[in-house]
């Protein structure tokens, strides 16, 4: 009896190509979910800025011009502690050698802040210089040492009035000229002051329009006997 053999060349039924294409639906999507979790999430979508249809009219604001009254006012919190009056009480200097014309900051014996206002009409601005006016360091320094002046003559051992002479200065740093129309503010802090001697040492600063001008670390000056 001859054994029946296999049809090898028979065609796959449709129940096994079904489950064959199911197997491989799973397949992909178990792949599918495996794959997403190693996918950095995408960046949020970019936002555009609103549009400034008014950005013109608010530089135009921006630099508005300033009135006089408004510029004024920008000092009208600084008042005046000594007068140009009130100094020629206290310093026996004149002009044109008379360099601080107000005092607005004073704590006796201490500090004070002076102002210097710088003008065209000042006889060494013919010479220093006639193209270029600016006013020399030496009496910048010596604007400060005034103002030291100041507070010494009105402490103990010193009379308003008297002389003081100028005994040295050391450090002495200009940063940047100084020109008719600038505001020379000033300020000095008395470090030491002898009485008995009528010896005193301060510092000094000045600055024109926040900016520093001058600086030194010691400047000495002793009353006339």
């Amino acid at each position: 009896m001859q054994s029946r053999r296999p049809n090898t060349n028979s065609k796959p039924t449709i129940s096994y190509l079904i489950n064959t294409n199911t197997m491989k639906l799973a397949l992909l999507a178990t792949l599918a979910t495996a794959a997403t979790a190693f996918v950095a999430p995408s960046a949020p979508l970019a936002t555009r800025s609103p549009t400034q249809i008014f950005a013109e009219d608010d530089a135009e604001a921006e630099t508005k011009p300033r009135s006089a009254e408004e510029i004024s006012a920008l000092t009208a919190s600084v008042k005046t502690i000594f007068s140009l009056e009130d100094i020629n009480g206290i310093l026996p200097h004149r002009y044109p050698f008379l360099l601080v014309d107000k005092v607005v900051e004073y704590e006796k014996g201490k500090r004070a802040v002076g102002i210097k206002s710088v003008t065209l009409n000042e006889p060494h601005f013919t010479g220093h210089f006639p193209d270029r006016p600016i006013m020399p360091g030496v009496l910048q320094v010596e604007a400060l040492a005034q103002l030291a002046g100041i507070v010494c003559l009105q402490m103990e051992g010193a009379e308003p009035g008297a002389v003081f002479f100028f005994a040295g200065v050391d450090g002495v740093k200009w940063k940047k000229p100084v020109v008719p129309g600038d505001t020379l503010v000033m300020e000095v802090e008395i470090k030491k002051w002898n009485k008995r001697f009528g010896i005193a040492s301060a510092t000094g600063r000045a600055y024109v329009d926040g900016e520093l001008a001058v600086e030194l670390d010691e400047m000495k000056f002793a009353l006339a006997k």
